[in-house]
Formats: C-alpha cells, sequence, structure tokens
C-alpha cells in the first residue's frame, strides 16, 4: 500500500494558504491519490465545537492553549491516524506551529508548557515510542503582516483573531520563523506577497522536489 503523507498548511490570517488546499487535492487525486482534507482547530464534530469556542470566546491563554491541543487529540485520533493508515494524503490546513505561532509567539504563552502539551497529544500508537506526529512537510506561507491586513480589510466579520492589531501578527510570523529554524527540513517556505499562480508553481515545485508530485 502506498504510504500516507501528511501536509500542513501555516501562515497569518491573509496569508492565502487555504485557497491552494483545494488544488493540491485535486492534483494528488489526478494522480490516483486518495485525499482528506481536513483543518485545525476543527475536523471532527468535536473539534469543530472546540474551534467555534477557541476563535470566539475570551478565555486565558492557557485555557485556550487546551482546547487548542484537546481539539488536536480528537482530530489525530478521529481523522489524521486513520486517513494516514490507508495511505492516503492529508491536507491540513493548520496544525501544531499554528499554536505555538499564536498562543505561544502571539499572546506570549509559556513555550515549555507547550512542548509539554505537544509531546502528550501527538504521541499516538503507529509511531515508536517517543515519537510524535508531526506533518511529513509543512507549507509556510510567508507574508508581512501589513500586506496580510489589508487582504483582510471588509473581507469578512473577523474573528478574535483576526481581528489583532498589525503588532500581534508580527509576533506571530515570528512564531512560524522559530518553528521552521527548529525543524528545518520539515519546513518549505512559500513567498505568499506574489500572484496566486506563482506562488501556486512554488507548492508544486516544492513537492515535486521530496517526489511526492510528478
Amino acid at each position: 500500500m502506498t504510504r500516507g503523507v501528511f501536509i500542513s498548511f501555516e501562515g497569518i490570517d491573509g496569508a492565502g494558504k487555504s485557497s491552494h488546499v483545494g488544488s493540491l487535492a485535486q492534483a494528488f487525486r489526478t494522480q490516483g491519490r486518495q485525499v482528506t482534507v481536513t483543518r485545525e482547530p476543527g475536523g471532527t464534530p468535536l473539534a469543530e465545537k472546540l474551534r467555534a469556542l477557541a476563535l470566539n470566546e475570551a478565555m486565558d491563554p492557557l485555557t485556550e492553549a487546551l482546547v487548542m491541543f484537546a481539539a488536536r487529540r480528537d482530530h489525530l485520533l478521529q481523522v489524521i491516524e486513520p486517513a494516514l493508515a490507508r495511505g492516503d494524503v492529508v491536507l491540513c490546513d493548520r496544525f501544531t506551529d499554528a499554536t505555538f505561532a499564536y498562543q505561544g509567539a502571539g499572546r506570549g504563552f509559556d513555550l515549555d508548557v507547550l512542548h509539554g502539551l505537544e509531546r502528550w497529544v501527538q504521541a499516538v500508537e503507529a509511531l515508536p515510542a517517543g515519537s510524535l506526529r508531526q506533518p511529513d512537510v509543512t507549507l509556510w506561507f510567508d507574508l508581512a503582516p501589513e500586506t496580510a491586513a489589508q487582504r483582510l480589510a471588509g473581507a469578512r466579520v473577523p474573528d478574535k483573531f483576526e481581528s489583532q492589531p498589525v503588532e500581534f501578527f508580527r509576533r506571530v510570523a515570528s512564531g512560524y520563523e522559530a518553528r521552521m529554524q527548529a525543524d528545518p527540513g520539515r519546513f518549505e517556505r512559500i513567498a505568499a506577497d506574489r500572484p496566486r499562480e506563482a506562488v501556486w508553481q512554488s507548492v508544486q515545485a516544492c513537492l515535486e522536489a521530496r517526489g511526492w508530485l510528478k
């Protein structure tokens, strides 16, 4: 059976990452792969309820982090792990890097606590003891916060994260940078300040170089 592949999409709000999820899903399906498209927080009935709370209700940073990781655990067990076991390509709009970027760098929450939650939540039976489920590759759509804010202006009613000031997103972007530096082999940095077609070509090139797209 073809091995499952786990690909996450990351970036600040307005970076345009979500618009490429469907295109990549279609590219893999054209090659005969089964694809599971999902998102975080969310992806299961329980996790979607937690998503609504996390995006709209006021809560302190620890509560927010616990909600995110609770949703992630259910998502892993109910959706991601079964899909990888089937040999699917899993395309996930955000994963744990977002928690470190938003709750860690953005909110200034304790990174050691986040690392502890990451170790507890992402240890799954399919992996050797001590290993964590991480994406095989993370596509980081890197965009200046000022540009992202212009893109989002008037697009829709913002949730509590989208309505944060530009300085918050500068911190979030620095959080993504730190995660990439800690695990450079997993990340592909995509310059998201270009026309959509140019960004899509970069996405394709990254996955072709890894041998996952023809």
